[in-house]
Protein backbone atom coordinates (compact mmCIF):
# COMPACT_ATOMS: atom_id res chain seq x y z
CA UNK A 1 0.00 0.00 0.00
CA UNK A 2 1.19 3.31 -1.12
CA UNK A 3 1.94 6.06 1.49
CA UNK A 4 0.12 9.05 1.26
CA UNK A 5 1.86 11.83 2.37
CA UNK A 6 -0.91 14.11 2.91
CA UNK A 7 -3.40 12.26 4.73
CA UNK A 8 0.26 11.38 6.97
CA UNK A 9 0.72 15.10 7.56
CA UNK A 10 -2.92 15.41 8.51
CA UNK A 11 -3.13 12.83 11.04
CA UNK A 12 0.21 14.50 12.48
CA UNK A 13 -1.27 17.88 12.41
CA UNK A 14 -4.26 16.84 14.65
CA UNK A 15 -2.85 14.61 16.90
CA UNK A 16 -0.28 17.98 17.46
CA UNK A 17 -2.99 19.94 17.74
CA UNK A 18 -5.18 17.69 20.63
CA UNK A 19 -1.02 17.28 22.65
CA UNK A 20 -0.18 20.25 22.51
CA UNK A 21 -3.60 21.92 23.37
CA UNK A 22 -3.56 20.02 26.27
CA UNK A 23 0.13 19.60 27.28
CA UNK A 24 1.62 22.80 25.88
CA UNK A 25 4.76 22.57 23.83
CA UNK A 26 7.27 21.98 26.99
CA UNK A 27 5.01 18.86 27.89
CA UNK A 28 3.71 18.04 24.26
CA UNK A 29 5.73 14.74 23.48
CA UNK A 30 6.57 13.85 20.11
CA UNK A 31 6.00 9.83 20.74
CA UNK A 32 2.26 10.40 21.84
CA UNK A 33 1.73 12.44 19.07
CA UNK A 34 3.44 9.85 16.37
CA UNK A 35 1.24 6.85 18.33
CA UNK A 36 -2.04 8.97 18.08
CA UNK A 37 -1.61 9.78 14.19
CA UNK A 38 -0.14 6.07 13.46
CA UNK A 39 2.74 7.58 12.15
CA UNK A 40 6.44 7.66 13.98
CA UNK A 41 8.76 10.31 15.50
CA UNK A 42 10.74 9.87 12.21
CA UNK A 43 7.71 11.12 9.88
CA UNK A 44 7.22 13.58 12.14
CA UNK A 45 11.32 15.23 12.02
CA UNK A 46 11.15 14.39 8.23
CA UNK A 47 7.79 16.89 7.49
CA UNK A 48 8.64 19.48 10.80
CA UNK A 49 12.13 19.43 11.37
CA UNK A 50 11.31 18.57 14.86
CA UNK A 51 8.99 19.48 17.70
CA UNK A 52 9.30 23.22 17.36
CA UNK A 53 8.55 23.19 13.31
CA UNK A 54 5.58 20.75 14.58
CA UNK A 55 4.22 23.63 17.21
CA UNK A 56 4.38 26.07 14.62
CA UNK A 57 2.87 24.06 11.99
CA UNK A 58 -0.18 23.48 14.49
CA UNK A 59 -0.30 27.01 15.60
CA UNK A 60 -0.26 28.49 12.11
CA UNK A 61 -2.91 25.54 10.75
CA UNK A 62 -4.69 26.71 13.94
CA UNK A 63 -5.37 29.91 13.36
CA UNK A 64 -5.87 29.74 9.43
CA UNK A 65 -8.51 27.65 9.55
CA UNK A 66 -9.93 30.01 12.43
CA UNK A 67 -9.69 33.04 9.72
CA UNK A 68 -11.39 30.90 7.07
CA UNK A 69 -14.21 30.06 9.73
CA UNK A 70 -14.38 33.54 10.89
CA UNK A 71 -13.78 36.02 8.31
CA UNK A 72 -14.12 39.86 9.67
CA UNK A 73 -17.39 41.27 9.62
CA UNK A 74 -16.62 45.18 9.13
CA UNK A 75 -19.88 45.96 8.48
CA UNK A 76 -21.23 44.00 11.98
CA UNK A 77 -18.19 43.52 14.12
CA UNK A 78 -20.48 42.44 17.31
CA UNK A 79 -21.93 39.85 15.02
CA UNK A 80 -18.29 39.13 14.15
CA UNK A 81 -17.51 39.11 17.68
CA UNK A 82 -20.44 36.15 18.64
CA UNK A 83 -18.65 34.70 15.98
CA UNK A 84 -15.69 34.37 17.35
CA UNK A 85 -17.30 33.30 20.99
CA UNK A 86 -18.97 30.68 18.64
CA UNK A 87 -15.32 29.21 16.87
CA UNK A 88 -14.26 28.75 20.65
CA UNK A 89 -16.57 27.57 22.38
CA UNK A 90 -16.96 24.75 19.71
CA UNK A 91 -12.98 24.76 18.89
CA UNK A 92 -11.09 25.44 22.23
CA UNK A 93 -7.62 24.02 21.11
CA UNK A 94 -7.42 27.23 18.86
CA UNK A 95 -7.34 29.27 22.24
CA UNK A 96 -5.59 27.09 23.82
CA UNK A 97 -2.64 26.87 21.38
CA UNK A 98 -2.37 30.63 20.80
CA UNK A 99 -2.31 30.85 25.08
CA UNK A 100 0.89 28.32 25.32
CA UNK A 101 2.75 30.21 22.23
CA UNK A 102 1.99 33.42 24.03
CA UNK A 103 3.41 31.44 27.08
CA UNK A 104 6.18 29.31 25.95
CA UNK A 105 7.17 30.69 22.59
CA UNK A 106 6.56 34.23 22.25
CA UNK A 107 9.39 34.88 19.95
CA UNK A 108 8.04 32.28 17.76
CA UNK A 109 6.20 33.27 14.27
CA UNK A 110 4.01 30.53 14.34
CA UNK A 111 1.29 33.02 14.29
CA UNK A 112 1.88 33.99 10.99
CA UNK A 113 0.88 38.23 10.52
CA UNK A 114 -1.10 37.63 7.02
CA UNK A 115 -3.87 36.12 9.11
CA UNK A 116 -4.30 39.16 11.38
CA UNK A 117 -3.17 41.30 8.78
CA UNK A 118 -6.91 40.75 6.12
CA UNK A 119 -8.89 41.47 8.63
CA UNK A 120 -7.37 44.50 10.28
CA UNK A 121 -7.56 46.10 6.34
CA UNK A 122 -11.02 44.79 6.67
CA UNK A 123 -11.60 46.54 9.82
CA UNK A 124 -10.13 49.24 9.15
CA UNK A 125 -12.98 50.88 7.25
CA UNK A 126 -15.33 50.36 10.24
CA UNK A 127 -12.58 51.69 12.77
CA UNK A 128 -13.64 55.19 13.89
CA UNK A 129 -10.77 57.55 16.13
CA UNK A 130 -9.65 57.50 18.76
CA UNK A 131 -9.27 53.48 18.40
CA UNK A 132 -7.21 52.08 15.47
CA UNK A 133 -8.24 49.17 13.73
CA UNK A 134 -6.10 46.83 15.60
CA UNK A 135 -7.38 48.51 18.64
CA UNK A 136 -10.76 47.59 17.18
CA UNK A 137 -9.94 43.96 16.74
CA UNK A 138 -7.85 43.27 20.23
CA UNK A 139 -10.61 44.52 22.24
CA UNK A 140 -13.27 42.02 20.01
CA UNK A 141 -10.81 39.63 20.46
CA UNK A 142 -10.28 39.89 24.46
CA UNK A 143 -14.41 40.13 24.67
CA UNK A 144 -14.89 37.12 22.75
CA UNK A 145 -12.55 35.21 24.33
CA UNK A 146 -13.36 36.32 27.86
CA UNK A 147 -15.38 33.31 29.00
CA UNK A 148 -12.64 30.94 27.57
CA UNK A 149 -10.17 32.35 29.54
CA UNK A 150 -11.36 33.14 32.66
CA UNK A 151 -10.75 30.68 35.88
CA UNK A 152 -12.86 27.63 36.13
CA UNK A 153 -13.45 28.15 39.63
CA UNK A 154 -14.81 31.36 38.84
CA UNK A 155 -17.20 30.63 35.85
CA UNK A 156 -18.05 27.48 36.68
CA UNK A 157 -19.26 28.65 39.96
CA UNK A 158 -23.40 28.50 39.78
CA UNK A 159 -22.69 24.88 38.21
CA UNK A 160 -20.70 22.58 36.04
CA UNK A 161 -21.30 21.74 33.46
CA UNK A 162 -22.54 24.88 31.89
CA UNK A 163 -26.10 24.31 29.92
CA UNK A 164 -26.77 26.00 26.55
CA UNK A 165 -28.92 28.65 27.93
CA UNK A 166 -26.09 29.65 29.98
CA UNK A 167 -23.93 29.26 26.71
CA UNK A 168 -26.51 31.67 24.25
CA UNK A 169 -26.77 34.37 27.22
CA UNK A 170 -22.70 34.58 27.39
CA UNK A 171 -22.68 35.12 23.57
CA UNK A 172 -25.16 37.69 24.13
CA UNK A 173 -23.55 39.54 26.73
CA UNK A 174 -20.58 39.44 24.27
CA UNK A 175 -22.31 40.82 21.07
CA UNK A 176 -24.05 43.54 23.48
CA UNK A 177 -20.44 44.66 24.93
CA UNK A 178 -18.80 44.87 21.30
CA UNK A 179 -22.00 46.85 20.28
CA UNK A 180 -22.06 49.46 23.33
CA UNK A 181 -18.06 49.75 22.90
CA UNK A 182 -18.74 50.54 19.18
CA UNK A 183 -21.25 52.77 19.73
CA UNK A 184 -19.69 54.73 22.57
CA UNK A 185 -16.68 55.71 19.84
CA UNK A 186 -19.09 57.26 17.06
Amino acid sequence: MARDAEATRERILTAATVEFAAHGFAGGRVDRIASEAQSNVRMIYAYYGGKSGLFDATLAEALRRMAENVPPRPDNLAGWAGDVFDHHQRFPEVLRLSMWAQLERPTATAEPHDIYRSKTLAVATAAAQPLSAVDVLVFIYAIAQAWQLSPEGLTGLEQNPVRAEEVAARRHSVVTAVERMLHART
